[in-house]
């Protein structure tokens, strides 16, 4: 008889056991479940769930990270300015250290009349960085490229930036010719750069090339990890010179948030798959936390390529990829400008510009101005728009003596021959088609030399039509600086449909840059378009710049990389919750 009591005790001590372990697992579960969905919604940027009120210190710090993304899904209801931009840095991402990596430095120090003088580059990267470097008092890693760089920085190579206010240091590492032709013009530069444009100019893969490369990326990762004060810092990678350093900064750091954002056009994977280090590329690319590109259509394009090439987990849903361990996500950022480009403030009316320009270029009254501003890139297809001028005046001779087409050309890698080449061949086009027209004035006025902005600005108001004719384009700012120029609302734009401008800019004239005809067509379209219909285009440009500008662009990234610090946090209390009560349970039992 005792023993039948104690076996029936038994039973009811086991199955009040199994009870609470079976109730507990289901709480823990149903806790686990709300929770996934609610991380979920944050990786989607649509928090909204609640999780279960259990009370606890992890809980509400859970509770306090998914209200805390709802703030990071405002930017279209944000004026974005400088200041704007600051606030928002502070805001979302409060005290992280800001690490910047690019081949272009923010301030170049040159040597001139036995002195030395600072310089800033035109550049729209430049433009989108410096507000949240003086933000945050972060450190930009870059080249030290100028004359005079060795002799302004410390022991460590640093210098505090800018001069007179400084608010963050800028970290020069020094390349030695041989690793800067590797590197920079060779891989770079002969290698990537017409491998993701598409223009029929064949990449040179050389294994040299390829081993600097990877060399001169390894030594820039060991510079973020060297000036990273934090075991988490936000690293903004910039363009195709540094593919391969997302993945060798996450080795040694990661804890670290970097975003990757690739400048130029991303090809195909029929094109890609022509590098011989396509994998590599890839997977480097893929130690970025985020990766950005300017289009969707270029987002498509890479997760066509790592779905073909490299054995991953692709979420298409949320354009993820995961790969060992770590998730990467892939989205679109299109660039843009300052607004309004603070060197417009020096520059004159339309009509005193247009008076300035026709002085100078001794432009007959009465003529039709066309101007292009571009470096003398291949890409940019400044032989092409040259033709289309020549085909116009062939197709309708009425033209003749009343049309300019002034082509400002920056020279730039003139070390690598397809660039001292196009110059060439662009010089002796224009001598051919004015040396046609000698009795009218030469409809041709090539510019083979740097411009300042002031002066790009001046051009720019006193056209008529300005022309963008990229035989392919990351997204191409020149289109987005003439409309900014245009307070008169008057001008037209002729844009390569080639170019990502093409996808927000559909006011403007859209034309394919190797159709000669039908770009010869736009211009006399552009040339005699009404004013009220210039007017009407003009202002929605405006409009979308304006909305879209640059620090838009920079807060954007900014705020997703918020959000994906603050999922990882989530995730990271979301393990030690589940931990925490599987013990809890475990011990109960």
């Amino acid at each position: 008889m005792l023993a039948y009591l104690l076996a029936s005790l038994a039973g009811v001590v086991l199955v009040l056991t199994v009870g609470t372990i079976i109730f507990a697992l289901l709480m823990l579960r149903n806790w686990m479940n709300s929770l996934r969905r609610a991380v979920d919604e944050v990786r989607k940027g649509t928090p909204g769930a609640h999780l279960p009120a259990s009370g606890s210190a992890m809980d509400r710090e859970i509770h306090k990270l998914l209200r805390q993304t709802e703030q990071f899904n405002l930017t279209k209801q944000i004026d974005w300015t400088p200041t704007a931009l600051q606030e928002v840095l502070h805001g979302v991402l409060p005290g992280a250290e800001v690490l910047v990596v690019s081949n272009r430095e923010s301030y170049i120090h040159n040597r001139s009349n036995g002195g030395i003088v600072v310089q800033r580059p035109a550049s729209g990267l430049v433009s989108a960085l410096e507000p949240i470097m003086r933000a945050c008092g972060g450190t930009w890693i870059a080249h030290g490229s100028g004359s005079a760089d060795r002799d302004t920085v410390d022991e460590n190579d640093r210098i505090r930036v800018p001069e007179g206010a400084p608010a963050y240091a800028l970290r020069r590492v020094w390349l030695s010719e041989d690793e800067q032709d590797g590197y920079y013009y060779g891989f770079a530069n002969e290698g990537l750069w017409p491998l993701c444009h598409i223009v029929f100019v064949r990449p040179a893969f050389r294994i040299g090339d390829w081993r600097m490369y990877r060399e001169i990326n390894q030594r820039f990762a060991d510079a973020v990890v060297a000036e990273a004060r934090t075991e988490d810092p936000v690293v903004l990678v910039q363009d195709y010179h540094f593919a391969l350093a997302p993945k060798m900064i996450r080795q040694r750091l990661p804890k670290a948030t970097i975003i990757s954002f690739w400048h130029i056009p991303w090809p195909n994977a029929e094109t890609f798959s022509i590098c011989p280090w396509k994998e590599e590329i890839i997977e480097g690319m893929l130690g970025s936390t985020i990766l950005g590109f300017h289009t969707q259509f270029h987002c498509n394009n890479f997760v066509e390529c790592v779905d073909r090439f490299v054995e991953s987990r692709i979420d298409r849903e949320v354009q993820a990829v995961s790969l060992a361990g770590h998730e990467t996500k892939i989205r679109a950022y299109p660039i843009s400008i300052e607004w309004p480009p603070s060197a417009l403030q020096t520059v004159p009316a339309g009509e005193k510009c247009r008076a300035e320009v026709f002085a100078h270029f001794e432009l007959a009254a009465g003529t039709k101005l066309i101007v292009g501003v571009e470096r003398f890139d291949y890409t940019k297809g400044i032989l092409d728009r040259m033709r289309a001028v020549a085909a116009l005046l062939t197709r309708n001779p009425s033209w003749k003596g009343r049309l300019v087409f002034i082509q400002v050309a920056a020279p730039t890698r003139s070390k690598l021959d397809a660039y001292s080449k196009l110059q060439s061949e662009a010089e002796a086009l224009a001598a051919q088609i004015n040396g046609q027209y000698l009795e009218e004035q030469a409809p041709i006025r090539l510019i083979a030399r740097h411009y300042e902005p002031t002066d790009v600005f001046k051009l720019f108001r006193a056209a008529d039509v300005c022309v963008v004719s990229s035989l392919h384009d990351g997204m191409n700012l020149v289109a987005k600086e003439f409309v900014s120029s245009r307070e008169d609302n008057a001008g037209v734009l002729v844009l390569s449909s080639f170019t990502g401008a093409s996808r927000e800019m559909s006011e403007a004239l859209i034309v394919n840059p190797y159709d000669t005809e039908e770009m010869a067509a736009a211009f006399e379209i552009a040339m005699t378009m009404p004013v009220d219909e210039q007017v009407e285009r003009m202002k929605l440009m405006r409009q979308q710049v304006k909305e879209n500008n640059v620090y838009r662009w920079a807060g954007a990234i900014l705020m997703d990389a918020a959000r994906s610090r603050t999922r990882e946090r989530i995730l990271g209390l979301t393990e030690t919750r589940g931990r925490t009560r599987s013990s809890s349970g475990a011990a109960g039992g």
